[in-house]
């Protein structure tokens, strides 16, 4: 019952925060964040479950009791982890941890507000990473836009009602076109649950029936489509995209911190749980597979290009998670257990490399209030720990040996080139890893404009070093960057072996 009293401890410190006065608000949900954190670990460190959860796997800490019977379909509390689920649980509690510390300075108002929403949001992301039944998964994946929505739209920057409108509506629309397609599936299954281990095993066992006239292999196909663009606004991918940069330069930087950090990730984890796992068929259509990877590499090619021509430097990052997340859809398609593990691999790498770009941007932006390039240069005289750890983030995104991120691509990169599933991998691949010379220019010349040179600031403000709380953070960020690049195997031995089912349905190789 370890998952449930995971979920249920961050959901009762959530509504303890709400009713807590402001002025120890923040301590309070630091806190009691812990608790999720500590419980993640310990899920970890005990962890010693194989195989993929919806495909006849050993499920770790699974709980599966019987709730209602809707229609003839039972519908259950169905909850558990393997090698793909489990490192984002751990991420989600950490990160949510880190970014509650990091809001200390920046959130002065409504405090208890922020805060029970900020660890509400986060109850409802363990949920999503570890719900095995769709009805009750689905329902934490729409309560987590509830929060989001709230948290843009009450302490976001100037235009915070048009980018929590415009998240939302893009959001719900996606989740309203993936229901339909899954709903389509499960309709014409011999299923008698919405439990997803079973809805998987009967799909490849071929047991779908025709639908209104629709062949099942049509079937399929146009739910895998329906599927791929609704999460695929999540993630998310071109031309999908136009909601995030809003959303992310009208956040406070914690939300920002999570939305990078953590909810991108639901869009590539469904992702992998849904297409690509569920309908392996279709997605390994050559077709369908060179159309998905020439959207990873648009999305690469293109996020990077708008990073290099923004001036925020909030924009610059919010961008450049276009690009990370183009190289998880080339990872997925390929179909080898070196692409599938290194996308799910670079879902943390991201995760932890985003948050701390967010978190220093957002330091240096407390001390300036700015994030113009024009706007400031030399403030690593001025703030020299902030700087240095801005710095060392920027060169984990450009993929530097030993950090997170390196490791993550070159999964990606090599499992990719061998994939026997994308036509012309290769080429997709070498395309692909034009991006990072692209991430380059546009860190490098922005570091080089803000960061260095002799000291000016447009503002009429005092610089000065940031307080220990907001530094924190950024250090604890970076030292995971740093342990999972010099030793990936942390979690990537059991993402491989929770991958291993996944790769072993369309025969591919490493």
């Amino acid at each position: 019952m370890i998952i449930e009293a995971l979920i249920g401890v961050t959901f009762l410190a959530a509504l303890v925060v709400m009713l807590a006065p402001d002025e120890y608000a923040g301590r309070l949900a630091f806190a009691l964040s812990l608790l999720p954190v500590v419980g993640s670990l310990y899920m970890w460190a005990g962890f010693d479950a194989g195989g993929n959860a919806l495909m006849a796997g050993s499920i770790a800490y699974e709980t599966q009791i019987d709730w209602l019977t809707v229609a003839g379909y039972e519908l259950q509390w169905f909850v558990g982890v393997d090698g793909i689920s489990l490192p984002l649980v751990v991420l989600s509690a950490v990160l949510s941890t880190l970014a509650i510390l990091s809001a200390w300075t920046p959130i002065d108002s409504r405090q208890s507000q922020f805060y029970g929403l900020m660890l509400f949001m986060e109850a409802n992301l363990l949920g999503v990473f570890t719900a095995l039944d769709f009805f009750l998964w689905f329902v934490f994946w729409e309560a987590v836009l509830v929060p989001m929505y709230f948290l843009i739209g009450v302490w976001g920057g100037p235009r915070r009602k048009y980018a929590a409108i415009k998240f939302f509506v893009y959001t719900n629309v996606a989740s309203l076109a993936m229901f339909i397609a899954f709903m389509a599936l499960v309709f014409n299954l011999p299923v008698s649950s919405f439990g997803l281990p079973e809805i998987t095993q009967s799909l490849q066992a071929g047991e779908l029936s025709s639908f209104v006239g629709l062949e099942p292999a049509t079937l399929k196909l146009a739910a895998f489509v329906a599927m791929f663009a609704g999460f695929a606004v999540k993630v998310p991918v071109v031309p999908l995209h136009t909601w995030l940069p809003d959303a992310h330069v009208e956040a406070p930087t914690p939300v920002s911190v999570m939305l990078a950090g953590v909810l991108l990730k639901m869009g590539t984890y469904a992702l992998l749980r849904f297409n690509f796992t569920m309908l392996p068929d279709v997605a390994t259509r050559p077709l369908v597979a060179a159309v998905v990877a020439g959207v990873a590499v648009v999305s690469v090619i293109y996020g990077a290009m708008l990073a290099l021509a923004q001036q925020d430097l909030k924009r610059i990052v919010a961008y450049s998670s276009v690009s990370s997340m183009g190289y998880v859809i080339l990872g997925l398609v390929a179909y080898t257990g070196l692409g599938i593990g290194g996308a799910t691999f670079q879902m943390i790498a991201h995760g932890l490399i985003s948050g701390l770009m967010f978190m220093a941007v957002g330091v240096i932006y407390n001390v300036t209030h700015t994030r113009m390039v024009g706007d400031m240069s030399g403030m690593a005289d001025r703030m020299p720990v902030t700087v240095g750890i801005l710095v060392a983030g920027a060169f984990g995104y450009m993929g530097l040996p030993l950090m997170a991120g390196f490791a993550a691509e070159y999964f990606i990169f090599q499992g990719a080139f061998a994939s026997q599933v994308i036509p012309s991998a290769p080429l997709f691949t070498a395309a692909s890893m034009f991006g990072i010379v692209i991430v380059a220019g546009y860190l490098l010349f922005a570091m080089q404009r803000t960061l260095f040179g002799e000291f000016r600031l447009e503002t009429d403000y005092e610089v000065r070093r940031a307080h220990f709380h907001d530094v924190a953070p950024l250090a604890v960020l970076l030292l995971c960057t740093i342990a999972l690049g010099v030793a990936p195997g942390i979690f990537f031995e059991m993402i491989t072996d929770a991958i291993e089912p996944v790769v072993a349905v369309v025969g591919g190789g490493a």
